[in-house]
């Protein structure tokens, strides 16, 4: 990427199949802002998803947050962040025609349409379009210092990238009313409890843990992973009988894959499973 607010590292998988695998780690890289998503951040999220969306060895995006920076002398060092919202400088003197063709297409919703698995590796603080940012990924991984929060409501706003949606889903009704409509943070710990968090680890352990969730994803057969997010997505979006018959009939075409005999063979031999990707 020509910019540094977005940095992009591709990490080889050692045993994927079709060989050539990689984790596409994506780093919001404003430290110096906690990270904040800005205009800029949007726009090169979008054009990193438009490339792994094209690019059949990005098997899965990992999404983090850049370190804070060494802290000047006698000053306090910045804490931990994942994305602490949006930039609010770009919120000020915008009407609703200002900003709708900016949340019309937005990163959120192209993290969301992406077909290949995507993790965030939520340290320290996520809050509002951060928040919203890990919600669009498929697993969070969070630090111990992790915090989540949706504080637009004291801005005069409401979530708008998503998250009063995907809150939901996630957490039920109750809770997600209560973060939206009070502001409030969860931890770590509470966002385990609810769902929001699919593992917790020391800050030190953080990239090691996310990562070898990632790798085993990697590992699998791409073409059946990109059936498998699609076929648990239909969960959200249509009734359980035709959630079922949905499922039902992914399954079923997966008998005609290639993919299907690799695995079933190198089950039943107990070897590894040499993927085609169809």
């Amino acid at each position: 990427m020509s910019e540094d607010v977005l940095l992009v590292e591709d990490k080889q998988v050692e045993g994927s199949s079709p060989e050539g695998g990689v984790i596409s780690v994506w780093t919001l890289n404003r430290p110096s802002k906690l990270n904040a998503l800005n205009a800029k951040s949007h726009e090169l999220l979008k054009s990193a998803c438009s490339r792994a969306e094209a690019d059949d060895n990005i098997r899965v995006v990992v999404i983090r947050g850049a370190a804070p920076l060494p802290a000047p002398e006698g000053k306090r060092p910045k804490p931990a962040a994942f994305a602490a919202g949006a930039d609010i400088s770009e919120f000020a003197g915008k009407s609703s025609d200002d900003v709708l063709p900016f949340f019309e297409d937005n990163a959120w919703d192209r993290v969301w349409n992406l077909t290949k698995p995507t993790i965030a590796m939520v340290d320290g603080f996520a809050l509002g379009g951060g928040t919203e940012l890990a919600l669009s990924c498929d697993m969070r991984v969070a630090s111990d210092r992790a915090k989540f929060g949706t504080p637009e409501i004291n801005l005069g706003l409401i979530p708008g990238g998503g998250g009063t949606q995907r809150l939901c889903s996630i957490l039920g009704y109750g809770k997600a009313m209560e973060m939206v409509m009070s502001g409030e943070m969860v931890g770590a710990d509470e966002a385990l409890r609810l769902g929001l968090a699919n593992k917790v680890a020391s800050p030190d352990e953080l990239e090691s843990v996310t990562m070898a969730l990632a790798e085993n994803i990697a590992r699998k057969s791409p073409y059946t992973i990109k059936v498998a997010k699609r076929s648990v997505r239909a969960a959200l979006d249509l009734p359980m009988s035709e959630g079922i018959l949905t499922e039902r009939s992914e399954f079923v075409a997966l008998f005609d894959t290639e993919d299907k005999e690799i695995g079933v063979s190198a089950f039943l031999e107990r070897k590894s499973a040499d993927w085609v990707g169809r």
